[in-house]
């Protein structure tokens, strides 16, 4: 058995293999049991091969066959390493703040804003649900159905789905295969980006701003030729942008020259957003419209709802009904009860004010203190940096954890992402002269 002794930045873990699969087999086992964390910097292929006494092609198709299922990743000069969230991890893997260091890392919602479900439960129907019953419930349709309309979307079938990343999962797998591009927002959302990866999807950067994709920047993507593009209506994340109407409008001109494109939007912020919903739903032939409960509702409330065009849709419903088989009844109504329930709706507009407030605030103070910040709508701000490990190694010595923004780019300068739900109003000013501070440090640079 051959083997490499992996020096670069594990001491100890040594890949072997005579043949691609077992290289592909030899770095999974080391990537999944952590001996080759996140960043691990992989041999380049030559010197593999020359070490393990295979032909370079050996070794060049299981780097190939790892790209393609999202477990490493090329990055030009830096070469080959392992991805930051490599889909043969666990989320547990993610290192949490140590004692005594405020996160604003996580992208969670306040709890203390989430409704409470004690009513709701209360008014659940209590029977037994067999696999012929199983699916989505009429009801909550209907009721989604309403809401949807109210906002300006078409009409359309509806389907139910674990959450908005496995409605998205599901939408892709139903048009794309590996090795098809996919605009998407850069900086965008990094779990999107490690999905992409993956399907083994390539992304094509998709510019934004406060007011969503960039026309310009849909134009330069769309010359890429991508089988799709990927749109957040409200609350982008990582920068808070929202898609304006007179944004929406320009995006759907672009888009109807391309009729067999699919377009997916991403609406997870939903009775967060202050901002109106702008959509280019229906502008090409292919679309499809998600809406998630997660952030509103709580993280553990597993359910989206995916509207678009008939075949769309029912390739989504046809795979759940294949794999998941539905999402659980007594989930559905139980959001169909959150949902109709007057002080919940309440609860809500609380949580969306306050977000507000305290985003809004930390934009203001950090531009009293020269710092550019964007954080139109959501939980999150996010600050162009000259240096993101500078920046977020500063703000770990001011006692604070923020998000680097490498993982939610692919193109896009530098930055940090800061979710404020942990922030008091009264701690913003101090985390603001924290940012400030750092920016200012040895390799920070100038604030402006």
């Amino acid at each position: 058995m051959f083997w490499y002794n992996f020096q670069i930045v594990s001491r100890h873990y040594q890949i072997t293999g005579a043949s691609a699969a077992a290289l592909v087999a030899s770095i999974e086992t080391g990537v999944h049991t952590g001996a080759l964390p996140a960043g691990t910097a992989l041999p380049a292929v030559r010197a593999l091969a020359a070490d393990l006494g295979v032909a370079p092609g050996t070794v060049a198709k299981a780097y190939q066959d790892l790209r393609q299922r999202g477990i490493i990743e090329t990055a030009g000069r830096n070469g080959t390493r392992v991805r930051p969230r490599p889909p043969v991890t666990h989320h547990s893997a993610l290192a949490a703040a140590p004692a005594g260091v405020t996160d604003l890392s996580v992208g969670d919602p306040d709890p203390r804003l989430l409704p409470g479900y004690a009513t709701a439960l209360a008014t659940l129907v209590d029977h037994p649900v067999t696999y012929r019953d199983g699916g989505p419930l009429p009801a909550l349709v209907t009721a989604a159905r309403e809401r949807l309309r109210a906002d300006g979307l078409p009409d359309g079938q509806i389907a139910i789905t674990n959450g908005a990343l496995d409605g998205i999962d599901r939408i892709l797998a139903a048009h794309l295969r590996p090795g098809d591009r996919v605009a998407v927002e850069d900086p965008g959302w990094a779990n999107l980006l490690d999905l992409l990866a993956a399907h083994g999807l390539r992304p094509v950067s998709l510019p934004v701003d406060d007011a969503g994709p960039t026309a310009d920047g849909l134009r330069r993507a769309l010359t890429n030729r991508p089988s799709a593009v990927i749109i957040t209506s409200r609350a982008q994340n990582p920068t808070g942008g929202a898609v304006t109407a007179d944004r929406a409008r320009a995006l759907a001109a672009l888009l109807r020259a391309h009729p067999d494109l699919l377009t997916i939007e991403d609406d997870h912020a939903a009775e967060l957003a202050h901002e109106p919903l702008s959509v280019v739903a229906g502008a090409t032939g292919r679309w499809a419209f998600v809406r998630s409960v997660s952030k509103p509702y709580g993280p553990d409330l597993r359910l989206a709802v995916v509207t678009g065009d008939p075949d769309t849709v029912a390739r989504v419903d046809g795979r759940l009904r294949i794999t998941a088989g539905w999402v659980s009844t007594l989930l559905q109504r139980l959001v169909l009860a959150l949902w109709t329930d007057p002080d919940v709706t309440a609860t809500l507009t609380t949580a969306r004010d306050s977000y507000a407030h305290r985003r809004l605030a930390l934009v203001a103070a950090l531009a009293d203190r020269g710092v550019a910040a964007h954080g139109r709508t959501g939980i999150n701000v996010w600050i162009p940096v000259p240096d993101e490990t500078a920046a977020v190694a500063g703000l770990r010595d001011h006692g604070y954890a923020v998000a680097p923004g490498a993982r939610h780019r692919t193109a896009s300068p530098a930055g940090i992402r800061v979710t404020v739900s942990p922030l008091e109003p009264g701690d913003i000013a101090t985390f603001a002269d924290a940012v400030a501070a750092a920016l200012r440090g040895p390799a920070g640079g100038s604030t402006r």
